[in-house]
């Protein structure tokens, strides 16, 4: 199960708390070189509560070198 559908599946919005999401995944420039050469090396999904708009921003890089055969125990520590 890849992140983005293990998010979708676990999503509860901490403000209203309903169940239905949108995320997108957002490439960002760093700072020095990497500004200056346009190099987006920094990839974050952004989860979007499709009721109230509130949304969540995770660094997927971190997701998954936690969450090597344990996706579903980092995921119910953020959503739970």
């Amino acid at each position: 199960m890849n992140i983005e559908n293990a998010i979708r599946e676990k999503f509860k919005c901490a403000k209203c708390s309903t169940t239905s999401c949108r995320i997108k995944e957002v490439a960002m420039t760093g700072t020095g070189l990497s500004k200056m050469f346009d190099i987006q090396h920094n990839h974050f999904l952004f989860v979007s509560c499709e009721h109230c708009g509130f949304v969540e921003v995770y660094n997927p890089s971190i997701l998954e070198g936690k969450t090597r055969g344990q996706l579903g125990t980092v995921l119910d520590i953020l959503f739970g």
